[in-house]
């Protein structure tokens, strides 16, 4: 996701959105440009936040994501690497409803382009790692009904992210009980008010510019 402001001309940040489909769980990380190398840095620091094992990547079909650099590394780990198909945005569909869910709902429209903005989005995401997937919960279709020229839509029970990795029977004790040790630690308030603080400078610091 781009942080141009509506000025797409020179460099400027940009957000790479990581969604695990099974449980919701969702990582953010922003990147300087779409450079091959900062991707992929931002792919690695994704990987060190997920609670479990990264087995697989199904990325968009940029040059960012396309390239010899990531297929070494999923070559080298063992990942399967796939990709949606051009000009077909369902294919993705389940980060690009992220967008406004965990990204511009909290940074909003605005240009971000210095390394001071760029260093206050890598603080806002590492604090929406444990308010979204902790705190936020998210329902998951079950099931589309026809009901003559409509669909109706059957959700499941909302659930956050943690949770969903809690129930799941395929994830280990060990990272069950990281998780629960963590969420114990957590202060809901405080974390709000850390994420409130880091928003208020990003956002008093891209107006400046």
């Amino acid at each position: 996701m781009a942080h141009d402001g509506g000025h797409p001309r020179g460099e400027h940040a940009w957000t790479l959105r990581f969604t695990d489909i099974k449980t919701g769980w969702t990582e953010c990380a922003a990147t300087r440009n779409k450079a091959q190398q900062h991707v992929f840095t931002a792919i690695r620091l994704a990987q060190r936040r997920l609670p479990f094992p990264l087995l697989g990547v199904d990325s968009d079909n940029g040059s960012e994501f396309i390239n010899d650099e990531l297929f070494r590394y999923c070559m080298e780990e063992h990942l399967t690497f796939t990709r949606g198909r051009q000009g077909r945005k369902n294919d993705n569909a389940h980060v690009e409803q992220k967008n406004w869910s965990v990204v511009r709902r909290f940074v909003g429209d605005q240009r971000f382009d210095t390394l001071a903005q760029l260093k206050l989005l890598d603080q806002l995401y590492e604090l929406l790692h444990s308010y979204v997937n902790f705190y936020l919960p998210v329902m998951k279709l079950q099931e589309k009904v026809r009901q003559g020229n409509k669909v109706k839509r059957i959700d499941d029970k909302p659930q956050t992210p943690c949770a969903r990795v809690l129930a799941r029977p395929d994830v280990s004790r060990k990272v069950k009980l990281h998780l629960r040790t963590v969420y114990k630690q957590l202060e809901v308030v405080d974390l709000k008010q850390q994420i409130d603080y880091v928003l208020d400078q990003l956002w008093n610091d891209a107006n400046r510019s």
